[in-house]
């Protein structure tokens, strides 16, 4: 058993994959051997989290997850009985107080044997307080919350200030997906922890499921995934290997970095040239040798924050073929202003970043959809930086329908549109045509502020170094943990956008 950080990398399984490890396991092993090893793991994280937890309350439900709990019981009952721990358990069933055991599965219906042989009994209601809850009601197979007796029990535990430790994934939880069907989850959580079991799931680590699960611990019950079981995606690492520069590299050899956008407040009344230049500052502290900034409207001068940025009106940008050699960031405040300008970029530039409204440009009109698909064909590399709702009109849906599947969004996108997707948002989702889908593990709460996509989008365009599509990918992935690593590092104050680029650091040199 081992707790889950982002410092490497991680195979995630759906539900359907898991259960097809779960029936090999069970044909190779003893009868109820997992259910034994799964009991005891939740029981010994139990007590070694809560070590002096006087009242543990265990709320089972009617299928293998809730025998799981029953088992666990068993455990913590005995080592109450014989010293060895100090908890008193207080055991609630879906089925009541006395559950048939013909309408158990055969593995529940044993763990039941099991607990009232240590002595457990159940308990129409739960304890009034509980210095530890146990969810063990539903498992991967649930795709809703539960209801009726269940549902009081999670509105309960989900409400109240109680620690939750979740047996393989909290209730109401969709192991696939991420989506939350319980009820509304706190700002204020008390501790949560979820000990998955035989695998990692990705609705752990994407849309709810960081909220719902809050720390994570793994435990494969020694019956690993063979070869031949894939994993659905991958949990990618929030500790990058820091790039490297040889002693005799110079700023020509580091890369150009392009950046379109910022529409002047002149222009139409809505003002965003702090986007482009965010982009821009992000670009430079990220690593690039040189950075343009192409403003649309009356452009800065210069930026006397950042005079390091290489100041130039798009025209003059286009006339001078950078596109070609420089890896172009477009439509961070580009507003409508951009739309004309999009033709012509995505027809010239070699690396394309498109963000914010350049995305909102290509969704709203069909020929430049056209021009974005076309690049796959030319061997060009795209990357694309939607947030939902970006998504959601890329794809002509509703928000709704791409936060139920953040995976399948990310990469129906990738798929249609020929490029690399950066799905953003909680578990940030990274897919790319004929590569297993990522989920990032860094980041938190304090990104949600104003300017960090830009941010985000400006370190993407420095890590696109090269035409090479195989590496793309891998950059773009080491580019968007260490955007979420910066976040988890952040140690006071309010992080803002332009303070996080401060943050962002020289590559380290080689000498």
């Amino acid at each position: 058993m081992r707790r889950i950080t982002p410092s490497s990398p991680e195979p995630l399984f759906d539900a359907a994959t898991t259960r097809q490890i779960e029936r090999r396991a069970q044909n190779l092993l003893p009868a109820h051997a997992l259910m034994d090893r799964a009991g005891l793991a939740v029981a010994r994280l139990a007590t070694a989290l809560y070590p002096h937890a006087r009242t543990v309350w265990i709320a089972c439900g009617p299928g293998n997850n809730g025998g799981d709990g029953l088992r666990a019981a068993a455990h913590l009952a005995q080592w109450q009985r014989t010293g060895q721990a100090g908890s008193q358990v207080h055991l609630t069933h879906a089925m009541g107080t006395t559950p048939d055991p013909a309408l158990l599965p055969e593995d529940a219906r044993y763990a039941l044997a099991c607990a009232m042989a240590a002595g457990v009994r159940l308990q129409a209601d739960p304890p009034e307080q509980a210095d530890l809850v146990i969810d063990a009601m539903l498992g991967i197979g649930a795709r809703n919350a539960p209801g009726g007796t269940m549902g009081h029990w999670l509105d309960r535990i989900t409400q109240g200030t109680s620690p939750v430790l979740a047996v393989d994934v909290p209730s109401g939880l969709n192991a696939d997906t991420g989506t939350w069907s319980g009820p509304a989850l706190p700002a204020d959580l008390p501790p949560r922890h979820t000990l998955s079991l035989l695998t990692l799931k990705p609705g752990l680590f994407t849309a709810s499921g960081r909220d719902a699960c809050g720390e994570v611990w793994f435990d494969d019950l020694d019956s690993p995934p063979s070869l031949s079981e894939t994993p659905s995606a991958w949990l990618s690492p929030a500790s990058p290997a820091p790039a490297t520069r040889l002693h005799s590299s110079h700023k020509g050899s580091q890369g150009d970095v392009l950046v379109i956008g910022g529409q002047h407040v002149g222009l139409t009344g809505a003002g965003m040239t702090g986007a482009a230049v965010l982009a821009a500052r992000a670009a430079l502290h990220a690593g690039a040798g040189r950075v343009y900034l192409a403003l649309l409207g009356d452009p800065i001068a210069w930026d006397p924050a950042c005079p390091e940025l290489m100041l130039r009106t798009p025209e003059r940008i286009l006339q001078e073929g950078q596109p070609e050699s420089s890896t172009v960031v477009c439509g961070c405040g580009g507003g409508e202003v951009i739309t004309p300008l999009l033709p012509e970029i995505l027809h010239r530039s070699h690396r394309l970043v498109l963000d914010a409204d350049a995305l909102n440009a290509v969704a709203a009109d069909t020929s430049l959809g056209a021009r974005l698909r076309m690049r796959r064909q030319r061997g060009l590399i795209t990357v694309i930086t939607p947030h939902p709702l970006e998504a959601a009109r890329l794809l002509g849906t509703d928000t709704a329908s791409v936060m139920g599947n953040r995976l399948e969004a990310a990469t129906i996108l990738s798929r249609q549109l020929g490029a690399i997707c950066v799905l953003k948002g909680s578990g940030t989702v990274m897919a790319a045509e004929g590569q297993t889908p990522h989920i990032n593990a860094s980041g938190n709460a304090r990104l949600a502020t104003a300017g960090t996509g830009d941010v985000l989008a400006g370190m993407l365009g420095a890590s696109l170094r090269s035409d090479d599509a195989g590496s793309a990918f891998r950059q773009v992935c080491r580019a968007v943990a260490r955007h979420g690593e910066l976040a988890d590092r952040w140690s006071a104050g309010t992080l803002t956008a332009a303070r996080l680029i401060d943050r962002i650091g020289p590559s380290e040199t080689r000498a």
